[in-house]
């Protein structure tokens, strides 16, 4: 039998594993739904319970007093990027799961443009693990960004929801941002 016939039933394998429908196991920063235009504030207040209001940037301060405020990061939390030129708004984003003392998951929305991300990693690069500075997974690459973004910190809701919890929340989380 010629090589390229040998090599058939490999090639379409491969080609039916890359069909299964819905994100993989061990795939980073699956995209939740198709596109749309969402901020990232509406969906973090959804996904997370948080009720806090306006730019994103401002939930650190608006939360003093009424939540718990954080330098490190807690599953159920939400991480907080102070604006810059890159992000004049800031960014807020849900932490799904603490892998380690420096990196995270998180489902956030627009960091990609419209869309609604989930498991996507975000590593601590600050040189002494303050989380004042992280890079952030790059799902368009699949890999991890170039540039550095400042952290202010990371607001505890009430009752911060465990990683299954988040994870069975994403999509409906989407849809209530988006008002379906």
């Amino acid at each position: 039998m010629p090589a390229p016939l040998r090599l058939l039933p490999l090639i379409l394998l491969a080609l039916l594993a890359g069909c299964a429908g819905g994100p993989r196991r061990g795939m980073q920063g699956s995209y939740i739904g198709g596109a749309a235009h969402l901020a990232c504030v509406p969906y973090a207040r959804a996904l997370s319970g948080l009720d806090l209001r306006g730019d994103a940037g401002t939930w650190w301060d608006q939360a003093a007093g009424r939540y718990r405020r954080r330098e490190r990061p807690v599953t159920g939390s939400v991480l907080v990027f102070r604006p810059t030129a890159r992000l004049p708004d800031g960014h807020v984003a849900v932490v799904t799961r603490v892998l380690g003392p420096r990196r995270i998951l998180i489902a956030d929305a627009n960091w990609v443009p419209r869309r609604v991300t989930a498991d996507q990693p975000v590593i601590d690069v600050s040189a002494d693990n303050s989380w004042r500075l992280v890079r952030v997974y790059w799902p368009p690459a699949r890999q991890m960004g170039v540039h550095v973004y400042p952290v202010l910190g990371f607001i505890l809701p009430p009752d911060p929801a465990p990683p299954a919890a988040l994870a069975a929340r994403v999509a409906l989380a989407r849809r209530i941002a988006l008002g379906e």
